[in-house]
């Protein structure tokens, strides 16, 4: 049996790239439906947890440049999803966090979200996730690495 040809950097940049807009596109499906957008999916999901977080982590966790990310909280907050508040420990910092309103709202979303999303295998689900976290921490660590002066 011949040796499979080594794998090139560029057949799994396509295949995670592929994987992902497949994703978005079935993400934006269900999300149109409830008048939700990814951008504001993201939001909704990383501020679920009940926790309060800065606006900095939130444009990181949602992948959005700070200014986007004002806008669209404060399109949020129209919609009496996300209210904002001073940070009691440090009061230079907004905290942004989800409304009753929010919380009922993003309930519904995901468990649209969840009822669509294609099954895997038993146990590829929790696989892809620990190969993809740990493709992340590689990369991460590889970008600081070659980041620190020599």
């Amino acid at each position: 049996m011949p040796t499979p040809p080594p794998r090139r950097s560029q057949d799994l940049t396509h295949l995670l790239t592929r994987a992902e807009r497949l994703v978005a596109r079935r993400l934006q499906e269900v999300l149109e439906e409830h008048g939700c957008s990814l951008d504001a999916w993201r939001v909704l999901s990383l501020l679920s947890d009940g926790e309060g977080h800065p606006m900095t982590a939130v444009a990181e966790a949602a992948f959005l440049p700070p200014p986007t990310l004002t806008k669209l909280v404060d399109h949020l907050v129209d919609q009496n999803h996300v209210y904002r508040r001073v940070d009691p420990l440090d009061r230079r910092r907004i905290l942004a966090h989800l409304t009753p309103r929010g919380e009922t709202y993003w309930r519904r979303v995901d468990r649209a979200v969840r009822d669509r999303w294609p099954a895997l295998s038993d146990g590829d689900d929790e696989l892809l996730e620990a190969l993809l976290r740990r493709l992340v921490a590689t990369l991460d660590a590889s970008a600081e690495t070659e980041s620190r002066p020599a």
